[in-house]
């Protein structure tokens, strides 16, 4: 797919299906994508659920408003960002994609699960 990528979250042998979309932030989701595997721990937030990495980024066409199911990149700290409801965060993030099925998996995830981002196999 060339304007985006499957990509997998995976959290104890379970996985939610995330879309990434170049159109949204080519420079981020490119740096993202090239990074893949990534791995990390969750961070809870109230409504969201974040994954640090270790991706550096600018804000590329910066948001501050996320429907649920959005997956945002937040430069300081190289966290990638799970919304599970709508939120207003105190910080703009780049919006990079949305949570295509799964998104129950990232609703019972906890603050310390291990998360596996990766491709889909076959691409």
């Amino acid at each position: 797919m060339v304007s985006g990528a499957v990509v997998l979250a995976r959290i104890g042998g379970r996985e939610a299906s995330v879309l990434l979309k170049r159109h949204l932030a080519p420079r981020t989701v490119g740096a993202l994508l090239r990074a893949l595997p990534l791995e990390g721990n969750v961070h809870g937030m109230e409504g969201a659920a974040y994954v640090g990495t270790p991706v550096a980024g600018a804000l590329e066409k910066p948001r501050r408003e996320f429907a649920r199911g959005d997956v945002a990149f937040s430069p300081p700290g190289g966290m990638v960002c799970f919304f599970l409801r709508e939120a207003s965060p105190g910080r703009p993030m780049v919006l990079v994609g949305r949570v295509e099925s799964g998104i129950e998996l990232l609703d019972s995830a906890r603050p310390g699960d291990a998360v596996r981002l990766e491709a889909q196999a076959g691409l």
